[in-house]
């Protein structure tokens, strides 16, 4: 129960940020949510048009994707947290900027810090760039990015395990093969991360 009282203040703090440009056009700031003691913890990137309007994470597209793979790989909605890089919709879904994710990623250390999850797993790009500038580890080259999803990364106390951001699969359904098996590893990945 500790850890769900120390992330209420920081809850509070998100929903009233003021800190960059995308607080003038968001319609709520969105908190990390799902089990505060879980081992397993989801990065993505920012809310979209349906969670900035709800005030709720993965409602869209992208979250009946996520759920469904989820579902696949027997991952149940108690069993992680969630919570995104950005805590502000981007307008018109454009990329996020260097500044936004420097005034944000603070939300971010101090999820992770107060949840202290054994897995790390971002979803897409941006996610896992910080994640991976927040523990030091080397950025790959241009011919290597692609084989980054799906490779697990030793971070401290923790692992990463970049995935793809479900979305892809709005755009290029092809991917749903590679991605479904690499969200069954999950589980795998957890309890070799917890070992």
């Amino acid at each position: 129960m500790e850890t769900v009282m120390d992330l209420e203040p920081l809850n509070a703090r998100i929903r009233n940020c003021r800190r960059c440009r995308l607080c003038e056009t968001r319609t709520n700031a969105l908190c990390g949510e799902g089990n505060p003691e879980a081992e397993l913890m989801f990065v993505a990137q920012a809310p979209g048009e349906v969670e900035d309007r709800e005030g709720r994470m993965f409602l869209g597209p992208s979250g009946r994707a996520f759920f469904e793979l989820l579902g696949e790989a027997g991952i149940s909605r108690e069993a992680f947290y969630m919570t995104n890089l950005l805590k502000c919709r981007l307008p018109h879904n454009r990329k996020p900027r260097r500044d936004e994710i420097d005034a944000c990623r603070h939300y971010l250390d101090a999820e992770i810090d107060m949840i202290r999850p054994k897995l790390l797993v971002p979803l897409g790009y941006y996610a896992t760039r910080a994640l991976f500038e927040k523990y030091g580890l080397p950025w790959p080259s241009a011919a290597e990015k692609g084989g980054l999803f799906g490779t697990v990364h030793r971070a401290g106390v923790c692992c990463i395990y970049p995935l793809r951001h479900p979305a892809a699969l709005l755009y290029n359904p092809a991917l749903k093969a590679e991605m479904a098996g690499a969200y069954r590893r999950l589980k795998g990945v957890l309890e070799a991360c917890c070992g």
